[in-house]
């Protein structure tokens, strides 16, 4: 357990890198292209490359991790030759995508995404046909990041991560003027590639060693195919939801795609940092003891309690100070205030999904863990249909901010039939634990927020500059967040208090 809190350590680290290097590409785009037709293009086309992430970090890895670990226990050596030919097979796959979407590329996005402007539609093309080159390079590096976690090798991936973020950021900095929106994409694309070559690298350095074979085991192959049809699916509906979404905005605002996407961005650094460090350490640990029922339990409401404690109050400080940190991070050059106002405002709806989505990391992870994807994606099947129903009811009304609510709506319908499910296999206390959990969680939320909501609507702090507000409100929250959790949630201070303490050992 030294090694894991060691390494819990390093990777929460790098998630702040990544999310910082997340940021600053941010900031470059909002100064050099501002919210437009150019910047929601690009994202459309992004939209391609989540997709594909989704598939291996989602549906991929949820069904190989698991299986992966288990067989390494039985026989080692052959779990590596059918983890080498599970990892050939699908980069051969993507290598088929690659050829087949790229030729295919104009006339699907514009079906996909309906009504956009020209210059909008022009733009979503030709990056998409740029993506979809390396789609079987981003494809390998998403595997590769599965089987360094079945390895118990964490702080490479995250590393990658950054990389792909990063040079992003770097390509539009140095290169704006001579490829403009462009260059996003070519320094993606640059950092995918040297995320590569350094997985690879580690990979090699712990005992790996890569064949040209596309041989697996009969049993391993059957298994893995069964599990990997409902969870695969399950990956691309999430995929589906969100193009529905974009479908949508590109038919209100010019700018409405990058307003969502900004806005999201905020929304999903929390639960993202989570989902890449301790969560992926919890699903390790899940897939582990998933013979041992009371283990199991332990370790799964170990999750939702650090979820829980860390999520709530992150949501309710967002609430608070969402404004001024769009404001920081995005107000600059050709991104206005009224951009920043059009951000927030989706934001405000956006904030629900801090909570669900970090919750919903556990849950997920919990069921994939025994082997449950069939359920997941019965359930998931039925956001589809909610999902579209919800953009229809609201979008007229409401307009962009209105998709944000309804994924906010189908994340809690998601998260809420879920957990009904997991619960089901568990003992009946464990159940009352967990809503016993959000009152305890609750309480001290409200103590921080009260003051902070007086402070910011009877004190003239909101008109001094967003990092000011920044730097004086959130260290104020966290302090009151910490004396609130320690009068109303004495176990679970002492149980974040004694991680932090034995972390600090470790390392």
């Amino acid at each position: 357990m030294s090694t894991l809190k060691r390494t819990a350590i390093w990777i929460t680290l790098l998630a702040l890198v990544l999310k910082l290097s997340g940021f600053l590409r941010e900031s470059i785009i909002a100064k050099q292209f501002g919210a437009n037709e150019y910047t929601d293009g690009y994202l459309l086309a992004f939209s391609f490359i989540t997709l594909v992430l989704a598939m291996i970090s989602g549906g991929f890895n949820n069904v190989f991790l698991p299986l992966y670990v288990q067989h390494r226990k039985e026989d080692p050596e052959a779990a590596e030759r059918n983890a080498n030919g599970i990892m050939n097979a699908t980069v051969a796959v993507f290598l088929i995508v690659t050829v087949v979407g790229y030729f295919f590329v104009p006339s699907f996005v514009p079906f996909i995404f309906g009504q956009m402007t020209p210059t909008t539609e022009k733009v979503a093309v030709e990056i998409t046909q740029l993506f979809f080159l390396f789609m079987s390079a981003i494809a390998l590096n998403g595997i590769l990041d599965s089987y360094l976690q079945g390895r118990r090798i964490f702080v490479p991936s995250q590393i990658s991560k950054i990389l792909a973020t990063l040079m992003g950021a770097v390509f539009a900095l140095l290169f704006s003027d001579i490829w403009g929106i462009y260059s996003l994409a070519y320094g993606f694309v640059f950092g995918v590639v040297l995320g590569i070559v350094l997985m690879f690298f580690y990979l090699w350095k712990s005992g790996h060693h890569w064949s040209p074979t596309f041989a697996v085991e009969k049993e391993f192959r059957k298994t893995f195919l069964v599990l990997l049809i409902p969870s695969l699916l399950n990956s691309v509906i999430g995929q589906i939801n969100m193009f529905v979404n974009k479908m949508f905005a590109s038919g209100t605002i010019e700018g409405a795609v990058t307003y969502l996407n900004n806005a999201s961005l905020l929304v999903s650094i929390p639960h993202t940092i989570y989902g890449t460090t301790i969560a992926a350490i919890i699903f390790t640990l899940l897939s582990e003891q998933v013979d041992n029922k009371e283990k199991f339990q332990q370790t799964f409401y170990m999750g939702m309690e650090l979820s829980l404690v860390t999520l709530m109050p992150i949501t309710v400080g967002l609430l608070l100070v969402g404004d001024a940190a769009i404001s920081f991070v995005y107000e600059r050059g050709k991104f206005t205030a009224e951009d920043s106002y059009n951000t927030y405002i989706a934001l405000l709806f956006y904030l629900p999904l801090i909570v669900t989505q970090g919750l919903q990391y556990i849950v997920s992870k919990a069921m994939y863990a025994r082997g449950k994807t069939s359920i997941i994606l019965r359930i998931s099947v039925t956001t589809i249909v909610l999902n579209a129903l919800l953009n229809y009811l609201f979008v007229k009304p409401l307009g962009y901010p209105g998709l944000a609510l309804s994924t906010s709506l189908v994340s809690l319908y998601y998260l809420t039939v879920s957990t009904i499910f997991v619960y089901k296999d568990f003992d009946r206390g464990e159940a009352r634990k967990l809503f016993a959990l959000i009152v305890r969680v609750i309480l001290p939320t409200l103590i921080m927020a009260i003051p902070l909501y007086l402070i910011k609507h009877f004190t003239p702090i909101e008109q001094w500059y967003s990092l000011v507000q920044l730097a004086i409100l959130v260290p104020l929250g966290v302090i009151l967040y910490a004396a609130g959790t320690y009068l109303f949630n004495r176990p679970g201070f002492n149980r974040l208090l004694g991680l932090v303490k034995r972390k600090q050992k470790a390392v």
